[in-house]
């Protein structure tokens, strides 16, 4: 956590915002969990911390530091997108029936360079690849 603090310090300043006490505290509830939270269930996370602070100001610090490359949205279509601070490469398995997403740490390469479409080659830097099925807790 305290290198992605410092990341974030520097990142931050670079594009000329501050830090604030709301963007460390995103961060480090994000960076603590291993699960995908939504961004309510991060808002109820970092409520713990900082009891007055709203939806909006939560909301808004996830979409910064997804900008600045510090945390990923794993977006699910319109519905909602779940969030995470973990940049290590690995997959999600989703649960079609509880919904819960989970990280596979197993290593699965793909070939990224030499990748062609339609007889083009294009460039892959990189790619999210995601399991669908029923997990262990709900067979």
């Amino acid at each position: 956590m305290k290198t992605n603090l410092k990341i974030l310090n520097q990142k931050i300043k670079q594009q000329g915002y501050r830090m604030t006490r709301q963007r460390e505290v995103v961060l480090d509830e994000l960076s603590r969990t291993r699960e995908h939270p939504k961004a309510d269930e991060i808002y109820q996370m970092v409520r713990r911390k900082l009891p007055h602070i709203s939806f909006g100001t939560v909301y808004r610090n996830l979409r910064l530091l997804k900008e600045l490359g510090l945390v990923r949205e794993l977006s699910y279509g319109k519905n909602f997108s779940r969030y995470e601070a973990y940049f290590e490469n690995h997959q999600h398995f989703t649960c079609k029936s509880c919904g819960r997403v989970m990280d596979i740490d197993e290593p699965l390469t793909l070939p990224t360079q030499g990748v062609n479409i339609s007889g083009k080659p294009m460039s892959v830097d990189e790619y999210r690849l995601e399991f669908y099925g029923t997990c262990g807790e709900c067979v």
